[in-house]
Order: C-alpha cells, then sequence, then structure tokens
C-alpha cells in the first residue's frame, strides 16, 4: 500500500463517525470506572490507565500515518535540488 493511500485509509478511520462514537464511548467508559474505582482498587485502575494509552497510541498511530502522507506530499512538490 502506497504512502498515499495508507494517509486516504487513516483519514477515512479517524473521521468516520462510528469509529469516532466507538472512541468516545471506550474513552468515556474507561473515565468513569476510574473515577468511580477505590484507592485500593490497584490493578484495576493500572489496567484502565493501559487501556486508556492503548487507545492513545492508536490514534497517535493512525495521526502519524496522516503526517506521513503530507510529508511525502510535500516533498514530491519541492524541486529535485532542494
Amino acid at each position: 500500500m502506497s504512502t498515499k493511500q495508507r494517509e486516504e485509509q487513516a483519514t477515512r478511520i479517524l473521521t468516520d463517525p462510528l469509529y469516532k462514537e466507538a472512541f468516545d464511548v471506550l474513552k468515556e467508559d474507561l473515565m468513569n470506572r476510574w473515577e468511580h474505582s477505590g484507592s485500593t482498587e490497584l490493578e484495576a485502575r493500572e489496567s484502565i490507565w493501559l487501556a486508556m494509552r492503548l487507545l492513545e497510541r492508536i490514534q497517535g498511530h493512525l495521526k502519524s500515518i496522516i503526517e506521513t502522507g503530507h510529508m511525502a506530499e510535500m516533498l514530491e512538490k519541492q524541486h529535485p535540488f532542494i
């Protein structure tokens, strides 16, 4: 898959209403679980924290693919000797 195709696919995913809804619902659920956990529930709180970081990493990776595509586009448009 080309860089441009990857950029387009990542953009479609990030702007897809169902993806956005799923991501928001999961994030809200995790935050609610964390807020309602007791200070002695260390294992549960750690698991929730890890899940939150994973959601951020997934979204960050997709955004990185989009940025890579933008950078590739800009490089293609530059003068070959620059």
